[in-house]
């Protein structure tokens, strides 16, 4: 027996002599020598069912899709490896034979052969056998028949051996029987009704394997469509909105559509109209005459369809058939004419965009250049109101509507009044100057506002450009806007330039300025603010801007002090809006700082450079409570903040700086006390602690109404804890929760005191009835000798908070858009609603000045002098 288990030999695994897998499953087989030396074994490798040795997977090896006549090779997209191969595991000391994906061809023996003292020879074998799962071929899981038909709900199975197929449905075995028949393509059901919904479960089963695969088939009955019936006349009123809903039955639920008869056109791709194929709603947005036809509604669902139409007869409104757009020149006549239709005939009226008021007939009280005129012809339904404004002026010049009105409804029009005049460059005097470098083309862009358009010249030295054939000065247009491209090849091409413009009413000229643009001058001041042990926050002076050349990025380098050679300084930068903040330092280390400005020029010398130490690793900073104080005393007192809710509160924090190690946890503690002559006074007993982990919230429940609760907040990290934080806070008023004491029962004196309190605060209630009502009582005593100010307060503190606001460099104002002319003669179309009057755009907030004081750790802020012109911070 001993000498049997020290005989050399080859072992595979798993140890069973045949593995029987199915086709498309991956397998791994182990030869593995059991030998008493493995250093001796040469020559370990596996052989194929043809006895070819199996190669192990090549490197970098990607299994090809197709091979060389085209045809798809038996292997996954994408597939990295082949599809058999071998590979060394268990540091060299066996051999595995993989089949990443069993094809049919690869059944039969595999042998694993090895050498041993190189002279022995060492053999073993096993049998790969396969057979290809059962496969659902034509089973789809979701089939819908129609009701009345025969149907037949398909399952087609492949396996080989090959399974047998039976049915079930709701767990009971269904036989070939009446109205099924079980067929090879699934299950036969004849004159299907609603009745046959359900799930079917097709099983399949291989008995020689053991295999067996349910499907489940949910079957749905569909039934044909059918529509309500319609009315038979509808009626419309032009100009307004109508609605129309059809109904129908069908299973599943029928698509809706509706079709003008008349055209045989789909309403849904008409103007105006809208369709909800699933609620079968028709939406005319805007009725008109032509609009009047026979509409059908169809449902429609696999199952079939069916059918409804109505009359829509459309009723007439007022409609302004004509109302055109006027040009005039200064100081002349204009004549606006506006005709409208409708039964009866409507009345005319204008109003001036940006009024209320409507003109009335006849002279205008309020403007005795302005003449509103009114024509009707009763027997065609038509108006024509005419507009007469005299002596034409350019604040005339705008948007008017037309309104016609009869007892039916309103119609609106809008019409414009284009007043001309000579250029103008009012809209350019305020822009900034031109910048450019290094012989960088510029763009100088001129437009003028002139009805008509003007055209444009340049004139350099008060000479046309056109005229010099300077090849550095190039103009691109000439008629409503012209652009002067200037590549400055000298100095001399930093000048004024001179934009005529001329229309047939006269010309205007502008002068516009090209500057060399310069890289910023040196930062002037940097400061830290908040200095951590692994980040500095900076604030910033921003050197002094150019209009029209603002600063894009603030950079800065860091090293630490004994590097003597900026080269091999670390860099950043930041956008002139965003936080300055150095992170990555390490602690108790010496930096030296410098910063640069760049705008688009490029970066200013380095400057104002500072030396700054970070702390050691130490415990958090102090988190700072994000609730708004209410309430300002003493300067060492708790600033006070309030709870909406009576019951609970909601504390939030901001995350304060770790200082070299990561903050773990935050422990909250709230006491309910009171504040008597200065001294806070706690209830101990009713102190709650609760410690939380890395959030920044925490809601306090079970709280009492009409209560102050003094709040401590401690940040922790593996140093320890930081300072606290405090508050007060207080509940809203409500229902009291009362603290109770548990008692078994209620001794004489309890009962006696009860009796007292009860009485005690009746008399309390009717002083504050009589201090309500008649200001009188002893409340109303003490209200008028320590009334302060409106607040449910008693003599907690009121703590303000400064707070540093940053200021954005000047920025060049934007080039206004070109001025298009307005006096086109097109009518314009109908208006759903009158013209609104425009809104004034909101107040830009303001902008409150601040500085900085430095003492040697951190950087405070307060309101009032700033730290320097544009600064940053």
């Amino acid at each position: 027996m001993a000498h049997s288990q020290n005989q050399p030999r080859l072992k595979i695994l798993p140890a069973s002599s045949v593995q029987r897998k199915p086709v498309g499953h991956s397998l791994l087989l182990t030869c593995r020598p059991e030998v008493p030396d493995t250093n001796l074994i040469s020559d370990l490798r596996w052989n194929d069912n043809r006895n070819m040795t199996i190669l192990p997977k090549p490197m970098n090896y990607y299994y090809p899709l197709y091979d060389s006549k085209g045809r798809k090779l038996p292997t996954k997209a994408g597939q990295s490896s082949p599809l058999i191969y071998t590979e060394s595991i268990a540091g060299g000391t066996a051999l595995a034979l993989i089949f990443n994906s069993l094809q049919e061809s690869m059944a039969g023996t595999y042998f694993c052969a090895a050498s041993y003292s190189v002279t022995e020879k060492l053999n073993a074998a096993v049998v790969v056998e396969t057979y290809v799962a059962i496969t659902w071929k034509d089973a789809p899981t979701d089939q819908r028949p129609l009701m009345g038909t025969d149907y037949i709900v398909r399952c087609e199975v492949t396996a080989n051996p090959p399974a047998t197929v039976d049915w079930l449905r709701n767990g009971d075995q269904i036989k070939s029987s009446g109205r099924y028949v079980i067929e090879n393509r699934g299950l036969l059901i004849k004159n299907i009704t609603e009745a046959d919904d359900g799930v079917y479960t097709c099983r399949a089963a291989v008995m020689s394997t053991g295999e067996l695969k349910n499907r489940e088939i949910r079957v749905e009955v569909q039934i044909m469509p059918q529509v309500q019936r319609l009315p038979l006349v509808m009626d419309a009123v032009e100009g307004q909105s109508f609605s129309v809903m059809c109904n129908a039955t069908g299973k599943p639920v029928p698509e809706f559509q509706w079709i003008k008869k008349g055209t045989q056109q789909n309403a849904a791709d008409l103007d105006r109209f809208s369709v909800n194929s699933i609620t079968g709603q028709l939406d005319i947005s805007t009725v008109e005459q032509q609009d009047h036809d026979n509409y059908a509604c169809i449902a429609r669902n696999p199952a079939g369809q069916s059918e409804s139409v109505m009359k829509l007869n459309v009723l007439i409104r007022p409609k302004i058939i004509e109302f055109i757009n006027i040009t005039v020149s200064e100081n002349e006549e204009a004549v606006f004419v506006c005709k409208a239709f409708g039964r009866p005939a409507p009345e005319i009226t204008f109003r001036r965009y940006g009024t209320v008021e409507e003109y009335s007939i006849g002279l205008q009280v309020s403007d005795d250049r302005i003449i509103l005129e009114q024509s009707t012809d009763d027997e065609k339904g038509e108006t024509v109101g005419t507009l007469r404004i005299s002596k034409l002026a350019t604040t005339d010049d705008g948007l008017y509507e037309c309104i016609a009105r009869n007892r039916g409804d309103v119609a609106f029009k809008v019409g414009h009044i284009t007043v001309e005049y000579r250029p103008i460059f009012d809209h350019l005097k305020a822009l900034p100057p031109v910048y450019t470098w290094e012989e960088r083309p510029a763009n100088l862009s001129c437009f003028a506002q002139a009805i008509p358009n003007a055209t444009i010249e340049w004139r350099f030295n008060d000479r046309r450009i056109q005229d010099l054939y300077d090849q550095n000065l190039r103009i691109e247009n000439e008629g409503l806007r012209s652009d002067l491209i200037i590549t400055p090849r000298d100095r001399r091409y930093y000048t004024a330039y001179k934009c005529v413009a001329n229309n047939r009413l006269g010309s205007a000229e502008h002068i516009m300025e090209l500057r060399e643009a310069r890289i910023p001058e040196m930062v002037p001041q940097a400061k830290p603010r908040i200095v951590s042990a692994t980040s500095i926050t900076f604030d910033i002076m921003a050197p002094p801007v150019e209009p029209g050349l603002p600063l894009t990025a603030f950079s800065v380098q860091w090293k630490e002090q004994f590097q003597s050679d900026w080269n091999f300084a670390l860099n950043r930068t930041w956008s002139p809006d965003s936080p300055y903040i150095v992170e990555g330092l390490r602690p108790q280390t010496a930096y030296s700082f410098r910063f640069a400005a760049r705008n688009v020029v490029g970066l200013s010398q380095w400057g104002a450079y500072v030396d700054q130490s970070t702390p050691r690793r130490s415990e958090p900073e102090t988190p700072r409570i994000l609730h708004t104080p209410i309430q300002d005393e003493e300067e060492d007192s708790d600033p006070i903040v309030t709870s909406p809710y009576a019951d609970h509160f909601d504390m939030r924090w901001s995350i304060p700086v770790d200082n070299g190690e990561p903050i773990d946890m935050y422990r909250i503690k709230y006491c309910p006390g009171t504040k008597v002559n200065g001294y806070w006074t706690e209830m101990e007993e009713h102190c709650i602690e609760q410690d939380i982990a890395r959030m920044t919230n925490y809601e306090m429940r079970s709280l009492q109404a009409d209560t102050y609760y003094r709040i401590e907040l401690m940040a922790h990290n593996a140093i320890g804890f930081s300072k606290p934080a405090h508050v007060l806070m207080k509940t809203a008023r409500g229902i009291d929760v009362v603290l109770r004491v548990d008692s078994p029962t209620l001794s004489s004196a309890a009962v006696i005191g009860i009796v007292i309190g009860s009485v005690v605060l009746l008399l309390l209630i009717a002083d504050l009835l009589c201090c309500a009502f008649g200001n009188l009582g002893i409340l109303a005593t003490l209200c008028r000798k320590t009334k302060r100010s409106p607040s449910d307060l008693d003599d907690e503190a009121k703590l303000g908070s400064g707070s540093l606001i940053k200021e954005r460099p000047p920025s060049p104002l934007p080039l206004p858009p070109p001025i298009v002319k307005l006096g086109a003669t097109t009518p314009l179309e109908d208006e759903k609603q009158p013209l609104n009057t425009p809104q004034q755009p909101a107040a830009s907030p303001l902008k409150v000045n601040s500085s900085v004081e430095y003492d040697g750790r951190v950087v405070h802020s307060r309101s009032g002098e700033i730290i320097g012109k544009n600064s940053a911070v």
